[in-house]
C-alpha cells in the first residue's frame, strides 16, 4: 500500500474496524442496482484560526471533523448520503439511501481493490503542529509591528492565520482506492491608515500547501509593505472616472477576473446543461489571438493544487483556450462521461458532506510577448487596475462587475495619480476578444483564493500577465 494511502487507512478505516474487503462489499452491494458508478469518500480534518486586533489575539477557533460521503450515479441522476460516524453500519445505511435513484437490476460482479498512487505535490505536513501556541501569537504580533513600522499613518492592524490538516481516502466501484494528505496555511493582513480625517484600508496575505514555517520574516515584511502601500495609495486617491476606456490589468491576483468571468463558464456541468456562454463552442475562436488559458492542478505546493482530485483521479494541466481557440472544459467523472469527453482531474468537494463538482484548481493565462512598460506606454488615456477586491458574475450571460482595490489613471503613456471607487463592468467572453496586448510577466497570486459554487467553498489559485483591454466599461464616481 502506498504511503499516503497507508496513513489514510490507519487514520480513517482501521479505528472503525474497516478494511478494503469491507469497502468492496459495500460498493458491490450498491452496484446490484442499475447504477453506473459509486464511490465512498472518507475525510478527517483538523483546522484552526487565530486573529489579532488592537495588538491582542482576540479570536481563535479549533475544529475536528470526520465522516464519509456515499454517492451513486445513474445516468444524470446522483444519490448522495453522508455520515459523521465512520463505521460499517453507517456505511451500509448510507448506501441503502443512495439506491433511491435506481431499481433492482442484474447483479454486477464485485471488483477487487486496486490501490492507486499519485506523485505527491506537497509534503504531508501537519501545519497545526508546526508551531506552538505561543509562537503563533508571536508571529501575529511580529506582523503587526512590521506593518506599523511602515508608516506613522497606520492606525490599525488586523491579522489572522489559519491552518488545516486534511486526510482523505476514496474507494470507487471500479476498484480504485487512493488517499491524500493535504496541508494548507493562509495568512491575511488588513491595515487602516488615517490622514487629515480620511481613513483608507489595504490588505495582503498568502499561503499554500505548507506548514507555518513558510511565513519567514522576509515574507511577513513583504505582506506588511504591500498592505500599507495599498492603504497609503488610497489615501491620496481621487474619484475614479466613469465611461468606456482602455484598461490595463496588473499581473497576478487580477487573474481573479479570468477565474470568475471566464473560468466558471468553462466548467463541464454548466456546458453540459447548455447554461454557459461557452456551450457548444469547442474549436471556435472565443478570444483574441495570443490568449492561452490553462487550469493546472499539478503545480507543487500551490493553494489550488491537488495530488489527487476528490474522485481519486490525477490532476492535469488542462488547456482551456489556446491562441484564442476554445479547446476544452474542466471535467469531473459524471460530466465527462455524459459529454463523451476525457477526465481532467477537476472533481472537487468542500467536505465529505458535499457532492463533487467540476471546479477550478489554479487557473491562469500564459505569457505573451509584450513588456509591461510597453503596454502602459501604448495607452493615451485609461485605467491601470493593479489589484482587485470582490466581484460578481452571471455564468449564463458572462456579465461581471469587479471592484478595483488599487487603481491609477494612465495619461499619455504614463501612470499618473491613484483613483478610488473604480469598478470594471463587462462580459467575460466579450472581454477576451478585446485583449490587444499580453505581457510577458505572468505571475500567480500569493495564495489567498477561495472559490464558491453552489454553496461549496474550495481553495484555488489564479494568475495572469499584464493585459491591455480596449474599450472596457468603468464605473466610477466622476465624469470621464
Amino acid at each position: 500500500m502506498q504511503p499516503l494511502l497507508t496513513t489514510a487507512n490507519d487514520l480513517l478505516l482501521r479505528p472503525a474496524g474497516l478494511d478494503q474487503e469491507a469497502l468492496s462489499k459495500v460498493l458491490s452491494g450498491m452496484m446490484t442496482h442499475h447504477i453506473d458508478y459509486a464511490d465512498l469518500y472518507f475525510q478527517y480534518s483538523r483546522s484552526e484560526s487565530w486573529g489579532l486586533e488592537e495588538g491582542q489575539v482576540k479570536s481563535g477557533s479549533f475544529n475536528i471533523d470526520q465522516g464519509v460521503g456515499v454517492r451513486a450515479v445513474s445516468g444524470e441522476k446522483t444519490a448522495f448520503a453522508y455520515s459523521d460516524d465512520i463505521h460499517l453500519d453507517a456505511l451500509q445505511q448510507a448506501s441503502l439511501a443512495t439506491r433511491a435513484i435506481a431499481s433492482l437490476g442484474q447483479e454486477k460482479t464485485g471488483h477487487s481493490i486496486l490501490t492507486r498512487s499519485h506523485t505527491p505535490l506537497y509534503m504531508p505536513h501537519d501545519p497545526i503542529a508546526s508551531l506552538s501556541a505561543d509562537a503563533k501569537v508571536r508571529l501575529l504580533e511580529k506582523l503587526e509591528r512590521y506593518a506599523k513600522a511602515q508608516d506613522p499613518r497606520v492606525t490599525q492592524v488586523m491579522a489572522s492565520i489559519a491552518a488545516e490538516y486534511e486526510v482523505v481516502l476514496v474507494a470507487r466501484s471500479d476498484g480504485v482506492m487512493a488517499g491524500d494528505i493535504r496541508p494548507l496555511v493562509r495568512l491575511s493582513l488588513q491595515v487602516i491608515a488615517e490622514h487629515n480625517g480620511r481613513r483608507e484600508q489595504g490588505s495582503s496575505g498568502g499561503g499554500g500547501r505548507f506548514d507555518y514555517s513558510y511565513f519567514t520574516d522576509d515574507i511577513l515584511q513583504d505582506y506588511a509593505q504591500k498592505a500599507v502601500h495599498q492603504a497609503l495609495v488610497n489615501l491620496d486617491a481621487r474619484p475614479a472616472p466613469a465611461g468606456s476606456m482602455t484598461v490595463v490589468l496588473g499581473n497576478g491576483w487580477p487573474g481573479i477576473l479570468l477565474h470568475e468571468a471566464i473560468g466558471h463558464g468553462l466548467e463541464g456541468d454548466f456546458n453540459r446543461k447548455g447554461s454557459s456562454a461557452f456551450s457548444s463552442m469547442i474549436g471556435q475562436q472565443v478570444a483574441a489571438k495570443g490568449i492561452t488559458i490553462v487550469d493546472d492542478g499539478t503545480i507543487a505546493d500551490r493553494r489550488g493544487s491537488l495530488t489527487m482530485d476528490d474522485e481519486g483521479n490525477a490532476p492535469q494541466n488542462t488547456v482551456l483556450i489556446e491562441d484564442g481557440i476554445l479547446r476544452g472544459y474542466i471535467q469531473d467523472t459524471l460530466n465527462a462521461r455524459l459529454m463523451g469527453m476525457g477526465l481532467t482531474g477537476n472533481a472537487r468537494r468542500e467536505s465529505y458532506a458535499h457532492i463533487p463538482m467540476p471546479r477550478m484548481t489554479n487557473t491562469y493565462m500564459l505569457n505573451g510577448d509584450k513588456d509591461p512598460q510597453e503596454i502602459i506606454k501604448s495607452v493615451k488615456k485609461g485605467l491601470y487596475a493593479a489589484n482587485f477586491g470582490g466581484g460578481q458574475v452571471d455564468i449564463t450571460s458572462g456579465k461581471f462587475v469587479f471592484s478595483a482595490a488599487e487603481a491609477y489613471m494612465i495619461e499619455d503613456g504614463k501612470i499618473t495619480y491613484p483613483v478610488k471607487g473604480a469598478t470594471l463592468i463587462g462580459n467575460g467572453p466579450d472581454v477576451l476578444t478585446k485583449v490587444s496586448m499580453v505581457g510577458n510577466d505572468m505571475a500567480l497570486d500569493s495564495g489567498v483564493g477561495t472559490c464558491g459554487k453552489e454553496g461549496q467553498s474550495v481553495p484555488v489559485g489564479v494568475g495572469q500577465p499584464t493585459l491591455k483591454i480596449d474599450g472596457l466599461t468603468v464605473g466610477g464616481t466622476s465624469a470621464g
